[in-house]
């Protein structure tokens, strides 16, 4: 991967959603239209079935599933593999990609939608559970460049974002802050890290100890 089309596209994302957050709190009135409209939108749309599976989403998303379950098993799996740098690499952007959010969270101080079917965090924006799935997301596609994986990854980041909303948990925006920050960070710290994560060192004339292939 080219690592300044990743460094350009990770701090346009990063950048993307510090601004987005910024028009939200500051330059419009609260709520932001698109969003009243989208919320009643999607409510219109609740169903036992569509509710149950936001709640199935909402616990794999968020709370210690998401904060220390999920990032363990993947790190494991890589460490499994002989994989140590790409362990690595993700423990980086799971830690680095959850404190961007809270940081966010506190900087804006947005206020959640008031008809919201589950306890949350305090401020609204980003979406934390967005941020972990794009996080989780652009890992895999990160070290396992494929079609599938990024179609894959996408239709996870799509499905955790409308669970949000509707759940009332957070305002559209939210979501979309929540992929851009979490996908912007991982492009950002892949820029940095691969070529370390995919480095070869030689050790002896003809031995060579190899780093994490390229997949």
């Amino acid at each position: 991967m080219d690592r300044r089309m990743l460094l350009w596209c990770g701090a346009g994302c990063v950048a993307l959603a510090f601004g987005l957050g910024a028009l939200l709190t500051i330059g419009f009135a609260h709520p932001f239209s698109f969003d009243s409209w989208w919320n009643e939108l999607v409510t219109g749309f609740r169903s036992e079935g569509l509710v149950a599976f936001s709640f199935v989403l909402d616990a794999i998303g968020g709370g210690w599933v998401a904060v220390y379950l999920i990032p363990v098993l993947v790190v494991l799996a890589f460490v499994l593999a002989r994989r140590w740098r790409s362990a690595v690499f993700a423990a980086v952007c799971f830690v680095v990609s959850a404190g961007a959010v809270q940081l966010l969270k506190n900087i804006f101080g947005r206020a959640r939608p008031e008809d919201m079917l589950v306890a949350s965090d305090y401020g609204s924006f980003p979406s934390g559970h967005t941020a972990n799935a794009a996080t989780i997301a652009l890992v895999v596609w990160v070290l396992f460049p494929r079609v599938w994986t990024a179609i894959a990854g996408a239709i996870w980041i799509v499905l955790m974002g409308l669970s949000r909303t509707f759940l009332s948990v957070h305002w559209a925006t939210d979501t979309l802050g929540g992929a851009l920050l979490g996908a912007g960070v991982v492009l950002l710290l892949a820029a940095w890290m691969l070529p370390w994560v995919h480095k070869r060192v030689t050790v002896t004339a003809g031995d060579r100890l190899s780093g994490d292939p390229i997949a």
